[in-house]
C-alpha cells in the first residue's frame, strides 16, 4: 500500500513540475526579460500556494484565512510566548536550557 502511495506522490509532483515549467516557458516566449522573470517567479509563488491550499483541503486542515496558510503557528508562539514548559527529568526542576540548572541533567520532558 505504501509504494503504491509513493508512487502516485511521485506522479503528482511530476505533474505539477510539468505544469509549471509549461507556464514557465509559455510566459518567457510571450513576455520580454525582466517582466517575465517577475511574472514566472509570481505564477511560481501563486502555483504552491494553490497546491498547498489544496493539499491542506485534502488533510481536512482547509483555508482558515492565515491560520490556514502558516499551519499551527500561532501569534503567541512567534513571539516566544510559549505555554510549553521544560521539566528535568531528574529533578523535577522548570527550566529551558539545555541542561538543567539544578542538577546538570540533560533529559528533560514537556508539559504544559
Amino acid at each position: 500500500m505504501s509504494a503504491n502511495n509513493n508512487k502516485q506522490f511521485l506522479l503528482n509532483q511530476i505533474m505539477w513540475l510539468g505544469i509549471s515549467f509549461g507556464i514557465s516557458i509559455t510566459i518567457s516566449m510571450l513576455v520580454p526579460f525582466p517582466i517575465s522573470l517577475v511574472a514566472i517567479i509570481g505564477v511560481f509563488i501563486l502555483l504552491n500556494l494553490y497546491m498547498r491550499k489544496r493539499m491542506m483541503k485534502r488533510m481536512g486542515m482547509g483555508g482558515r484565512g492565515v491560520g490556514g496558510m502558516f499551519g499551527s503557528m500561532s501569534s503567541s508562539s512567534m513571539f516566544g510566548d510559549n505555554s510549553l514548559k521544560y521539566y528535568c527529568m531528574s529533578c523535577g526542576a522548570q527550566h529551558k536550557q539545555a541542561a538543567c540548572p539544578k542538577c546538570g541533567s540533560k533529559m528533560k520532558r514537556v508539559g504544559s
